[in-house]
């Protein structure tokens, strides 16, 4: 097989945001080409490379078992070519460049804001972002579609640094009805009767709640799974039961009053949120830039946004202590 001769980087660059959208329409839309045009290209790529890459699944298509390998190459050397693109601009000393960072769906809430303060201070600098879950930043740290990841663990699957920039607590959410509204640090067993909402498997604010069951010897009476933290907290105002949720989803709610947090022995359960990128990548200069914002801004950020919430409870030692970085 010798397709490389024939390959063309657009033709990379659109085959990775189909494979991104698994439909042509969709990919047209975000590359300004008709579907057509995104039809062709990728015809001719298959016709390079002598196996399908896309298969018709209903309405849609599907990546083959040679798309799903072809993605992860595009997806680097596309990194590498953004790399070197980089690393030419910072040769001028100019304070331009595109840096792309990936943020865990908890991350969403707060992260558009800093930034929105990065770019205002730095205009020359394109930051783009995408939301997605952990095992899929982490393929994306590795296959150099993205310079940095927030999330709430340093990965320990792949070669990765992480470095702590903020605390992160994790509290129980009721209606705002709730009987226990009031109650002043009461034992979990008083949620014995409770439907506790409860994140998918495999998502980090699931496996903090499960610690915490652990921890305190207790096991709910019901459990629901949710896909979204949006959900769950629609739910939890309806009545639907309680949750434990990251204090950084709720700046609305609370705000106005729409839900309240339970004063419960051992919370709120404190994380950290880290920033993080592959040990062997060397961030260009625009990306170090912003990292080292992210290590200045995003606690005391959030410290100013959330934390006069947490008054009336008993904070636990955070893990990250934030004084220490001044």
């Amino acid at each position: 097989m010798n397709f490389v001769r024939n390959l063309t980087l657009r033709q990379l660059q659109i085959f990775v945001v189909a494979a991104r959208h698994l439909s042509y329409a969709r990919a047209a839309e975000e590359l300004h080409l008709t579907p057509p045009a995104v039809s062709m290209q990728l015809k001719q790529l298959e016709d390079n490379v002598g196996l399908p890459l896309f298969e018709r699944m209903g309405r849609g298509v599907a990546l083959t078992g040679a798309g799903e390998l072809l993605v992860h190459h595009a997806l680097r050397i596309l990194g590498e070519i953004k790399d070197a693109e980089a690393s030419l601009q910072a040769l001028n000393g100019a304070e331009s460049g595109q840096i792309s960072v990936g943020l865990v769906s908890t991350a969403k809430y707060f992260m558009p804001r800093l930034l929105a303060k990065f770019a205002h201070q730095h205009p020359g600098v394109d930051v783009q972002f995408s939301v997605g879950n952990r095992q899929a930043l982490l393929q994306k740290l590795q296959d150099n579609a993205i310079d940095l990841a927030i999330m709430g663990r340093i990965p320990q699957e792949i070669d990765a640094h992480g470095e702590p920039m903020a605390c992160h607590p994790y509290v129980l959410i009721a209606p705002a009805d709730h009987p226990l509204r009031d109650a002043r640090r009461f034992e979990m067993h008083e949620l014995r009767h409770e439907t506790f909402l409860l994140r998918e498997e495999g998502s980090g604010s699931r496996r903090v709640a499960e610690e915490m069951f652990k921890n305190h010897l207790f096991t709910p009476a019901r459990t629901i799974s949710m896909g979204s933290n949006e959900t769950i907290k629609q739910a939890v105002m309806a009545g639907m039961g309680v949750s434990l949720l990251s204090l950084h989803t709720l700046p609305l709610e609370l705000k106005t009053h729409a839900l309240c947090l339970l004063d419960v022995v051992g919370t709120p359960i404190e994380r950290t949120w880290y920033v993080v990128n592959m040990s062997a990548k060397r961030l260009m200069p625009a990306a170090a830039k912003f990292r080292a914002f992210l290590l200045d801004e995003t606690a005391p950020a959030l410290i100013q946004e959330f934390d006069h919430h947490l008054l009336n409870l008993e904070r636990q030692p955070c893990p990250y202590d934030v004084g220490g970085k001044g």
